[in-house]
């Protein structure tokens, strides 16, 4: 009877107990990634955040507090929590949730098994983050909260009183909307990056107001102690804002359309006549219309009028007047010459003119008003400008954009030097026609300048008529029209206007 090698027996023991761990430890291994697999993988993340080896609700709840964090915001010196809720920032956690939990239940079970056992580096798994933004709150929230709050508005340049000059105004800063928009978006659905610095873009003073501007403009009168009559129109011809007033030995006049003397300015709508009832000047004419601007040639302006029509040329100027609303404008008989005076054509009653609370004397020959000088020069701006416009809808095929700029450089021949000339810059373009008249006995009590200036800050109308019943002094009247011309000038030239 063989007995058994006692060596072999245990060799067999050892083996069942090593088998034994083995189906144990293998067990156990296997009872663990079941368990994990209940959980997100390692590595995993939702949004950016890490969720590996969470149950979905721990997941949820680690989204969803960082995504609510506010997003830290610098601006002006500022720091600015914002509320994600407050802009209408939310989270779709249900389908990143839903899209993680696919991942980790599709996965291979005995691949990822084995890879877990053996400590198998496995591949990452990121869920993009999903989350909608309601543009037009964040953007409200920015334009009624951020701004109006944080912004440094430009402060406006400002006259300086008893000078023709304006104290310079501060420039401002401004948010920069459209890149705040971006950057606290980026924020937002950033897990980690949620603090930024906002931009702005500074701002240019602006310009006083148009009613500071005619308040500077009544103190220079008012300095001056011009004591008669003064008629005043300005025109800005980017946004149509006007000036219009009228002041009697300093005094305001409450209606501003006072009846006036023309005098020569009349001749700009004798020139707009001419060439709305014979064309283009040819080259006989053109002379003509340089000699009424060049010399104020009374003589030449007959003549134009005369072509237009022999007996009642100055009666067709009204008419014309009249088409484009102007009824306070009139021509009543040719200039002809104080030694042989013309007729009396008709005599004309305005509203201007049947007024009796200020008094101007004004010829039965041409008057006028400052405003409606005024507007006729920015009819013909704004038909040189566009070919469009009053003048083109009332003469319809009779003027043209060329005439409009032909017309303007007519009046640039004007070179007195004097008046609204002489208060603007050296090599300023001004289409203008000043005037003034002597009585019988060589007296002058008109002095008047109309016209178009045109600047780097913008083009205005300007038209001034003064009136004075005893004389108007040179010396006194041509300083008043340079400073108030100055100080529009320098108005529509500040810097960063």
């Amino acid at each position: 009877m063989r007995t058994r090698n006692p060596s072999f027996l245990i060799i067999r023991v050892v083996s069942l107990i090593f088998i034994v761990a083995a189906v144990s430890l293998t067990l156990f291994q296997l009872f663990n990634y079941s368990r994990e697999r209940n959980n997100y993988p390692a590595g995993m993340t939702i949004g950016g955040v890490a969720v590996g080896g969470v149950d979905a609700q721990i997941a949820s709840e680690r989204v969803l507090l960082v995504y609510s964090q506010p997003v830290e915001v610098q601006y002006a010196g500022e720091i600015i929590h914002i509320s994600p809720a407050q802009v209408g920032f939310s989270v779709d956690i249900e389908s990143m949730i839903a899209a993680a939990d696919l991942v980790r239940t599709t996965s291979p079970f005995w691949g990822g098994f084995w890879d877990n056992l053996w400590n198998r580096p496995r591949p990452a798994s990121a869920i993009p983050l999903r989350a909608s933004l309601e543009d037009e709150q964040l953007l409200a929230y920015l334009e009624t909260e951020i701004a109006p709050r944080y912004d440094k508005p430009a402060s406006a340049a400002q006259p300086i009183a008893g000078t023709v000059i304006f104290e310079s105004g501060a420039a401002g800063q401004e948010l920069n909307i459209d890149r705040a928009l971006t950057l606290i978006e980026d924020a937002l659905e950033s897990p980690t990056n949620r603090m930024i610095a906002l931009s702005y873009q500074e701002t240019d003073p602006a310009r006083p107001t148009i009613e500071n501007l005619e308040i500077l403009l009544k103190q220079i009168i008012e300095l001056s102690d011009f004591d008669g009559v003064i008629s005043f129109y300005l025109s800005d011809l980017q946004n149509a804002q006007e000036i219009h007033f009228a002041l009697d030995n300093g005094e305001d006049v409450l209606e501003p359309d006072v009846a006036i003397t023309a005098s020569s300015t009349i001749k700009i709508p004798i020139m707009l006549s001419n060439i709305i009832h014979r064309g283009t000047p040819d080259e006989k004419t053109a002379g003509y219309m340089e000699d009424v601007f060049q010399q104020s040639d009374n003589a030449a302006a007959d003549i134009l009028m005369t072509q237009i029509n022999s007996l009642e040329g100055p009666l067709v100027v009204t008419e014309d007047l009249q088409k484009l609303g102007l009824e306070n404008t009139f021509m009543a008989g040719f200039f002809c010459n104080p030694s042989n005076p013309c007729p009396l054509l008709r005599r004309f009653s305005t509203p201007a003119n049947q007024r009796t609370d200020v008094f101007t004397n004004p010829d039965d020959y041409n008057q006028t008003t400052s405003s409606d000088i005024g507007m006729l020069l920015t009819d013909i701006y704004q038909c040189s400008e566009t070919g469009g416009g009053a003048l083109v809808a009332a003469f319809p095929n009779q003027i043209s954009q060329a005439d409009c700029l032909l017309m303007i450089e007519y009046m640039e021949q004007d070179k007195f030097g004097s008046l609204i000339q002489a208060g603007l810059p050296d090599g300023t373009k001004v289409a203008h026609k000043h005037g003034f008249i002597p009585d019988r006995f060589g007296v002058v009590h008109d002095i008047s300048d109309v016209g178009i200036i045109y600047t780097p800050g913008g083009d205005f109308v300007l038209a001034i008529y003064t009136y004075h019943p005893v004389q108007g002094i040179w010396g006194e009247v041509n300083p008043l029209f340079v400073e108030l011309t100055q100080a529009i000038y320098n108005y529509f030239n500040l810097s960063g206007s």
